[in-house]
């Protein structure tokens, strides 16, 4: 199993809220993660209720990068799990790593480390804006998730390469216009900060689908 439910994003299926921000949880059968916490921690607990989701369960938290509609649902969190392994770019202020580390297990990210069971950290790219991406490998390829990717998604994909093939990418895609570097996925799930979500959909129309809120999917059966 390798499932993934969009919790924040700017859009929002029926019956969930969107806005600004990012986060997803990864359920693999063995583990429960969650990637980034969007900005509004009560709103990122009710639509964790209404998909059925203790966060409690969640076992690792991973921060993409260190921009508030990625991380202002932290506490939250830390309040509602104490405890949990927050995985963080090293070059997050060491102010909010040491708030961290009072109630949460804290690992630095630097380099490319696995998380779990066959999902890996990117480890901390780019140069002005400091960024780590997940890799999901699988036994068919590989999919990306990304929070911004302020790195660039050359950058992002060339580390993500070095686990397998892509099969797809999921999140936000920035002002990315490196569009020949999606031609051989399977899936593109783009939204929140992506600024060509429409040239995207208009150049692979079969493979674009944008992230909302609420939404479920079962990434092995791309």
């Amino acid at each position: 199993m390798l499932r993934l439910t969009v919790l924040y994003d700017n859009e929002a299926c029926p019956g969930f809220t969107g806005s600004w921000g990012f986060s997803a949880l990864i359920e693999t059968g063995r583990d429960t993660l969650l990637f980034d916490t969007g900005w509004d921690g009560t709103l990122l607990l009710k639509n964790m209720e209404k998909t059925g989701i203790d966060p409690a369960c969640i076992s690792k938290l991973v921060l993409s990068h260190q921009h508030w509609d990625h991380i202002g649902g932290l506490p939250e969190i830390l309040c509602a799990n104490p405890g949990i392994t927050v995985y963080v770019p090293a070059s997050f202020s060491e102010n909010l790593k040491r708030e961290i580390k009072k109630r949460a297990t804290l690992v630095e990210v630097k380099e490319a480390i696995e998380i779990s069971d066959g999902i890996w950290s990117t480890g901390e790219l780019g140069d002005k804006i400091k960024e780590q991406s997940l890799v999901l490998n699988t036994e068919n390829g590989s999919y990306v998730i990304t929070g911004c990717a302020h790195p660039g998604i050359d950058e992002i994909m060339d580390a993500a390469l070095y686990y397998g093939e892509i099969k797809g990418i999921l999140g936000g895609l920035h002002d990315s216009d490196r569009f020949e570097r999606f031609k051989e996925m399977k899936l593109i799930a783009a939204g929140h900060c992506t600024a060509h979500k429409e040239r995207i959909k208009e150049l692979f129309p079969s493979k674009f689908m944008e992230t909302r809120a609420g939404l479920h999917l079962e990434l092995t059966k791309y």
